[in-house]
């Protein structure tokens, strides 16, 4: 089975707008009670709380005086609302992920349907239907009392639907993303070209296919909105706290920020579709971003890049296309080693860009020297793992030179469940 994930802009009525704003309050304030109940009972016991037994407070809640209004809310997301507190402890005591966090009523607010949902073609508001785009005349309709939300569908939904994701942006927009199970075995491709890419600040991208060697300017997105945004940014901080203008302002400034990430997205959207569409395998480096943004001086420059959304990007898409993802270990030495005989040097500060190796004489660029490597040393890794591999663009590796003695393991990545997150 094959799991697909598509995004659709919904435009749901004043009247729905409410019934999900109360939704969306009672899933955040059941998973904030979750967490919290989760926490003390650990601190008292030694043990958390599973999934039954959280679900088994919700009828006493339901029922009790000052929490009677959770009966409103459709049974179903609260339970996936558990299901996704014990699903996030769990990555958290496996090392996939941090703690969870409780919610705020400020920024995305999201709820989940795991079934019932449909996708309605034809008229959703007769009365005005010959005014509608034909494509925005679908619809989505949604369990409990919200009923049929309007949706631009702009692809078709294949497949049975699994669950869908209903949120809400900080600018007020709505979307649906609607995961799709369809039948079929993931393909499986050895055609095409194996792509290395070492990740910058100057060129977001230096890109090695064994023939030549591409670079790709960094768009530096926030830079491009800096002034409107702190304009925008100052005269919200003048606004006095809780009072309407303010509540209405923020939703401006959450209007630039939205325009930044769009951007940013739809920049990482076209250059992974790009090495994606005739590769059989990109190889990149497992960068450690919480340590990088450490430094201060380089941390609003690194995440505004956007490098894990772009390795999560390139995941999926391989996935689907049946290539492959390799990420080559941080420690490697992509930027010190030669790619033409091996040597490495011991020492490579950030301000050298380019150098000329004393072994063999060979001049480098840094950062194309270093995609060069991270293409070989994948390729290396894929062999080492059994995958059939066509070295497209020449040598893997030189005849000359010392081999390498570095033993970390093979590693190759796979896409979770896609969610086209903001």
């Amino acid at each position: 089975m094959l799991h697909k994930a598509v995004q659709v802009r919904l435009y749901p009525t004043n009247e729905q707008q409410a019934v999900l704003a109360q939704t969306f309050g009672c899933s955040r304030w059941w998973w904030n009670y979750a967490l919290n109940k989760s926490i003390e009972t650990y601190k008292e016991t030694g043990k958390g709380l599973g999934r039954s037994a959280l679900n088994a407070l919700l009828p006493d809640l339901k029922k009790a005086e000052d929490t009677a209004w959770l009966a409103d809310c459709y049974s179903q997301v609260l339970q996936a609302t558990t299901l996704n507190l014990t699903t996030a402890y769990k990555n958290f005591f496996e090392g996939r992920a941090g703690f969870p966090r409780f919610k705020s009523k400020h920024g995305n607010q999201s709820i989940q349907y795991p079934q019932n949902v449909k996708i309605v073609d034809g008229d959703v508001n007769a009365e005005r239907s010959r005014s509608i785009d034909p494509e925005r005349s679908r619809g989505v309709k949604l369990p409990g009392n919200i009923g049929v939300v309007k949706a631009k569908i702009h692809r078709p939904i294949e497949g049975k639907i699994k669950t869908v994701t209903v949120s809400k942006t900080p600018s007020g927009k709505y979307f649906a993303s609607i995961l799709t199970e369809v039948e079929g075995e993931k393909p499986s491709s050895t055609d095409g070209k194996i792509y290395g890419v070492d990740l910058g600040l100057k060129h977001f991208a230096v890109v090695s296919d064994g023939e030549k060697v591409s670079k790709y300017d960094n768009p530096k997105h926030i830079a491009k909105h800096e002034k409107n945004l702190k304009r925008k940014q100052q005269k919200l901080a003048r606004k006095q706290k809780g009072s309407n203008s303010r509540n209405k302002y923020r939703q401006v400034v959450a209007k630039v920020y939205e325009r930044v990430s769009n951007s940013r997205q739809d920049f990482l959207h076209k250059l992974s579709y790009k090495l994606v569409s005739d590769s059989q395998a990109v190889i990149v480096e497992n960068l450690h971003l919480l340590g990088m943004v450490r430094n201060h001086n380089l941390a609003k420059a690194i995440s505004d890049c956007g490098w894990g959304m772009f390795t999560n990007f390139l995941a999926y898409k391989l996935e689907h296309k049946g290539g492959k993802l390799v990420e080559v270990d941080r420690w490697f030495p992509s930027s010190k080693l030669c790619s033409n005989c091996l040597y490495q040097v011991s020492e490579m500060p950030l301000d050298v860009r380019e150098w000329t190796c004393p072994h063999c004489g060979t001049h480098h660029d840094r950062d194309a020297n270093a995609a060069k490597n991270i293409r070989a040393e994948g390729i290396r890794m894929l062999k080492a793992e059994g995958s059939a591999v066509s070295a497209v663009g020449g040598e893997v590796r030189p005849k000359l030179g010392r081999k390498s003695k570095l033993r970390h393991s093979p590693m190759s990545t796979e896409a979770p469940s896609a969610y086209a997150a903001g």
